[in-house]
């Protein structure tokens, strides 16, 4: 069981403490930033940032529906971890400054990935599928973040 590995990242004009706040925000703004990948958002406890549990489903192609359920922790600042209780999955969100009102956000997903020729294909086009959803996630975060 090889670890599948899925990496975005986006410069965003605005400061970070406003990209991190507006990611950290699961109660009102996360919701928002999701494209049509995304169903069943609910959050069932906390919502913002540290202590949040957040649940739902991410459907990756037309026959792959993941149910998630996320623990969310802040490891270290401007840092937003994501651990999926019903998978291997993690989600690291680290958002950084990238000069003057500028900022770096960098989304990485880690999972177990399967074994044998299912694996192979796993490890081959998961993180590209999942590169183009995070990659519309930082959009709507920058179109969120840039008004």
């Amino acid at each position: 069981m090889a670890q599948v590995e899925a990496t975005t990242e986006r410069i965003i004009a605005a400061d970070p403490e406003t990209v991190f706040d507006t990611l950290a925000d699961y109660t009102d703004k996360r919701a928002k930033l999701l494209p049509e990948h995304f169903s069943e958002y609910e959050v069932r406890e906390g919502g913002d940032g540290e202590g949040t549990l957040v649940h739902w489903k991410l459907q990756a192609t037309s026959k792959r529906i993941r149910d998630c359920l996320l623990e969310v922790t802040e490891p270290t600042d401007g840092q937003l971890v994501e651990k999926d209780r019903n998978s291997s999955m993690v989600t690291t969100w680290t958002v950084t400054p990238a000069g003057e009102g500028r900022s770096k956000a960098v989304v990485t997903t880690v999972w177990n990935g399967a074994g044998g020729i299912g694996g192979f294909f796993e490890k081959t086009f998961a993180p590209k599928g999942l590169g183009r959803i995070y990659d519309a996630i930082l959009a709507n975060l920058a179109a969120e973040v840039e008004k």
